[in-house]
Formats: structure tokens, sequence, C-alpha cells
């Protein structure tokens, strides 16, 4: 006698060792799940609002402002001539270190930034408003923004920072599109 496949098997009957196997390996997008999900969609697709940065030299208080007036949690980070990108100011961490009396509004921004690694060696994602949305979320849960929870858009060159993608927006996007 054999056994049904593992999801007509009741909930109650199920070894609980398979049971979290099969559930975590449930919730495991493949690259096709995430194409079917997306339907091709790119970053472009999420009309965006466009980046604001504030250069390192700026102090704290002037970055809180800019990120208030557009209800910002990210303001990328630049340099005050080249406007390369250097990092990024997380206002929520800002914030706890404006509590923690660790910076204060009148420091530069430069003290509570996150700075991005550039070190030899070091590979980025290029995300451009280009980049396929399935690409995107593999990036914001298993790459390099698993931890911050957002991507920065960029041009091809890396150049001009145009946007900042969030898991939200993907959410939103993913809910309006049905």
């Amino acid at each position: 006698m054999s056994l049904p496949a593992g999801d007509t098997i009741p909930p109650h009957l199920r070894d609980q060792s398979s049971s979290s196997t099969h559930n975590a390996t449930a919730t495991l997008a493949t690259p096709e799940s995430l194409a079917a999900k997306y339907r091709g969609a790119v970053i472009a697709d999420l009309d965006l609002a466009p980046a604001l940065s504030v250069p390192q030299d700026h102090p704290i208080s002037e970055a809180l402002a800019m990120s208030y007036d557009r209800s910002y949690d990210q303001l990328t980070v630049v340099h005050p001539r080249n406007r390369s990108l250097l990092g990024y100011l997380s206002i929520p961490r800002l914030k706890q270190l404006l509590q923690s009396r660790a910076v204060t509004e009148e420091d530069t921004v430069e003290k509570a930034m996150t700075k991005f690694r550039k070190a030899k060696g070091v590979q980025y994602t290029v995300i451009t408003p280009e980049t396929e949305l399935a690409e995107l979320e593999v990036f914001l849960t298993s790459g390099g923004g698993r931890e911050s929870g957002f991507a920065v858009v960029t041009d091809a060159a890396r150049k001009f920072v145009l946007a900042v993608a969030t898991r939200d927006d993907l959410e939103n996007f993913a809910r309006r599109r049905g």
C-alpha cells in the first residue's frame, strides 16, 4: 500500500519534520515562479519617486528635514564634489543614534551614514530601471539588499542615483497587478 502524496496527507497525520521541511521549501521562490509573479515587469514599471541624496558634509538636521519633507526612510549619501555614491542614511537608525546621543543634529551626515564597502574583489549588483522585478526580489531577499531592505537604482554606468526600491514597492506592485 502506498501513501498519498505529501499535499494530500492530512496535517494531523503528517510527520512534523517533513511538514516543516515541506513548508520551508514551499516558501522558496524559484526563478520561474518569480518570472510568473511579475510577468516580465522591470523597475521602471514601479514608478518610483526620484532618489533624495544628501552630501556627506551636510548637517544631520538638514538630512532629517529633507527626509521629513518627502517621507523617506533612506537617503543616499553622495560625495559633495563629484556626487559619487558613498552610502546611505537610514532615518530610523539615525533617530536611534540621536536619542542615544551618539550623534547630534549639528554633526555631519558622514558620522551617522552606513558606508558602502569599496574594496578589491567586492562585486556590486547593478540595479537599473531595466532590471527585472524578479531579479530585484532576489537581491532584496537573498542578496546585497537583504539587510538594508532596499536597492539603490542607478544608471547602467553607476554614475547617477535615480531611485530607491524597497520590498514594500515590490509588494505594492504585486498587489496592484493581482
